[in-house]
């Protein structure tokens, strides 16, 4: 399934672009389109992931540097019969996590120092369970990918905006007929277009590596004590993300910007994780409205 997902991505990148090409600059458009998108579409399949870490400044641990994490990870890998991934922390105090890369092979996960200082070890491994449970699900590369293609959805929505504006593209009766217009409602619909690609691909992954996770370790309610820790840590000290690359994270972070993405939300609600895993939606039994 999660290979029919990248696939569809990448076609709708390579669709979105040459739609694009052909709007702003008819039959040349489409081929020089066609050839950015094949050449983004092999960025995106190799070097997504590390385009994702460098933009966090992720930066390659060694085992002296995370005890506490190679060695849940490496016994949590040995249990779901996975290769190691690489170790990466990120240098900010929000506490949040991701997984990355194209396949088990090649994959990584990054934590931050926040989230070393705020967890205790059974719910640091219910977190990097989590993680691993992407890595697993095999989710890790489409999600990298939409990353990808969200962010250049929207850079190239508003490079044909501009484009439409200073008349780079078209013949005098294309302008007459709008371009400007167009272009505007191109910048409009693609960061929500972008966002909606996330959505489908975040909601149920986030579910379906919570449980995974629980799974794994045996004990829901460490991840799901982790889910409630972290959720209300990050709210008074965020982690600002863009709004591309905000679905990779355990944990939604602050979406920097003021385009239509920052209106939606990549993940579940924290207590309806919680509620999925432990039957409750606290785990200190204690619920809104009571």
């Amino acid at each position: 399934m999660n290979t029919f997902k990248t696939a569809l991505l990448l076609t709708v990148l390579t669709l979105a672009m040459m739609a694009i090409g052909d709007r702003f600059g008819g039959r040349n458009g489409v081929i020089l389109a066609f050839a950015i998108a094949a050449a983004m579409n092999f960025f995106s399949y190799f070097y997504s992931d590390k385009l994702a870490l460098s933009m966090y400044r992720a930066q390659l641990a060694t085992r002296e540097q995370l005890p506490r994490v190679y060695q849940v990870v490496e016994r949590m890998t040995q249990k779901m019969g996975l290769p190691m991934p690489k170790i990466y922390v990120i240098p900010n105090d929000s506490p949040n996590a991701f997984a990355t890369g194209r396949n088990p092979q090649h994959a990584s996960v990054a934590v931050t120092e926040g989230i070393l200082n705020l967890l205790n070890d059974e719910e640091l491994e219910g977190v990097l369970a989590h993680e691993l449970g992407h890595v697993r699900n095999r989710d890790i590369l489409t999600s990298s990918i939409a990353a990808t293609l969200a962010g250049a959805i929207t850079l190239i929505a508003r490079m044909g905006y501009w484009a439409s504006i200073f008349g780079g593209y078209g013949d005098s009766r294309d302008r007459e007929r709008g371009g400007g217009l167009g272009g505007l409602f191109m910048l409009i619909l693609a960061p929500i277009a972008a966002t909606l690609i996330q959505l489908a691909i975040s909601r149920s992954r986030e579910y379906e590596a919570d449980a995974t996770g629980a799974h794994i370790t045996g004990n829901p309610y460490a991840l799901a004590s982790a889910l409630e820790k972290l959720d209300a840590y990050s709210k008074r000290v965020p982690l600002v993300a863009s709004a591309s690359t905000a679905h990779l994270f355990i944990i939604a972070p602050l979406l920097s910007g003021r385009d239509f993405a920052s209106l939606f939300s990549t993940h579940p609600p924290i207590p309806e994780r919680i509620q999925r895993l432990i039957g409750r939606k606290s785990i200190y039994g204690v619920q809104d409205g009571q």
